[in-house]
């Protein structure tokens, strides 16, 4: 999301860093550009124009252009004004008050209420929470078995409900059902059409006079852009919502929806969904986005995927194999599987500092996701003791490994080479070798 968004921006800061000492003409020269950027995004009209005047408000005021570096200046206002455009702080979900706590996800048909609504659950059991899933749209009833499914995967419990049954009273039951078994909160999926109108808002709201939700979450397509602003303030009047998803975001290059609806709505973004998975919610964080957008990374947000990742004993394991030199394919796969949950390669680069908008530049040396699966491959057509030393593994083997994966004897070696590259160089690190040696080879997928 935002790529396109922050390559124009980018280029905007970039030619204003060339000037050194800035005047006025040239602060609102950059600002029309940055105007046009943001309308090429498909960010709301009113919502580019009140952000350009608050930006020039303060960019062409006297601690600007006395700075010693007015363009950095004027970099740390747009990133200010961008958080504020995009909620300020953080927000958090209510669950307080007496549970189960009730959670209703609205939206449009093919928004994905019901991925989400497993996703949320999925999160919040992660963090000791016990979630109850309610589906509630009938009029859909591939999405019952849908919920079902997805409720099996993850280990919560569905409340078990008929296309035929009334979802005002599938509401009014589930809430029952979740207090009677302890459950402490209870997440409504429900019908979605394929535009508002007066029966579908009239059976949202009967259903939340029925369950008395903590949040009403809309869950918007980023895709859409400034139709998914529009229904969420037709959705807003309607039902006073307490908090947006934005789903699809991984395939939105514009943004325009995630800068333009808590400006439209005044509600805030809750969640992002960033992928199919169900562990692809991430929660929103506005100055985290804006500093991505500014292509200034995200490590906090990088730090907090590896920690979700990586679990600590698996860890410390790993550390004591490598002081004891017993590192092998088995556990380089186990490790390669570890940086796989975090998110695509391209991604957790645009996160480091430096390297958001630069990753097209890099000619070649991009990670092909490609490449990182024949390498779980090969490893994964090895037998046990092939992947516990790689020495064994001679000519007929290296056919065999090939066929099984469906790759080339070539590849099955260049695997081989690199791995051993990659062996003495954590040799040199437990032994304390120099710094300026240790360099994992550039073509190791």
């Amino acid at each position: 999301m935002f790529d396109r968004l922050s390559d124009k921006l980018n280029a905007v800061f970039k030619k204003l860093k060339g000037r050194g000492k800035l005047n006025e003409a040239q602060v609102q020269e950059a600002l029309r550009e940055v105007r046009l950027a943001l309308l090429e995004a498909d960010v709301n009209y009113k919502v580019t124009k009140s952000f350009i005047e608050r930006i020039k408000d303060r960019a062409v005021g006297e601690e600007v252009m006395r700075s010693l570096t007015p363009a950095q200046q004027v970099v740390k206002i747009v990133h200010e004004e961008l958080t504020t455009l995009l909620g300020g702080e953080s927000p958090r979900l209510d669950l307080s008050g007496k549970p189960p706590v009730a959670l209703m996800l609205v939206g449009l048909q093919g928004s994905g209420k019901t991925t989400t609504a497993a996703k949320l659950a999925k999160r919040l059991k992660s963090q000791g929470r016990q979630p109850y899933l309610v589906p509630a749209d009938v009029q859909r009833p591939a999405a019952i078995e849908q919920l079902k499914r997805l409720g099996a995967d993850i280990g919560v419990a569905v409340h078990p409900t008929e296309a035929s049954q009334n979802p005002v009273a599938i509401a009014g039951a589930a809430m029952e059902a979740a207090y009677a078994a302890g459950f402490d909160t209870v997440i409504l999926d429900t019908a979605g059409r394929l535009h508002i109108d007066a029966p579908l808002m009239d059976e949202l709201k009967a259903i939340r006079a029925a369950a008395e939700p903590q949040e009403i979450l809309l869950v918007a397509d980023a895709m859409t852009g400034q139709d998914a602003v529009a229904v969420g303030q037709s959705f807003h009047d309607l039902l006073k919502l307490t908090g947006v998803i934005l789903t699809k975001v991984e395939g939105d290059a514009r943004g325009g929806a995630a800068l333009s609806m808590r400006e439209v709505i005044g509600q805030p973004i809750k969640f992002l969904g960033v992928g199919e998975k169900l562990d692809a919610l991430e929660v929103f964080h506005p100055d985290r986005l804006a500093s991505r957008i500014l292509g200034m990374g995200d490590v906090l947000t990088l730090i907090e995927k590896a920690q979700e990742a990586f679990d600590a004993d698996q860890v410390k394991d790993l550390e004591k194999k490598l002081r004891q030199e017993t590192f092998t394919l088995d556990d380089f796969r186990e490790q390669l599987k570890q940086i796989k949950k975090m998110g695509s390669m391209e991604q957790l680069l645009g996160m480091i500092p430096g390297l958001g908008n630069k990753i097209k530049d890099l000619k070649g040396m991009q990670p092909d996701e490609g490449e990182l699966k024949r390498v779980e491959a090969i490893i994964s057509s090895m037998t046990p003791g092939e992947r516990a030393d790689h020495n064994i593994i001679n000519g007929s083997r290296r056919r065999r490994i090939a066929l099984g994966s469906g790759t080339t004897v070539q590849d099955v070696n260049r695997l081989l080479k690199n791995f051993v590259v990659t062996q003495k160089m954590i040799k040199q690190v437990a032994k304390g070798g120099k710094k300026g040696k240790m360099r994992l080879p550039m073509n190791f997928f």
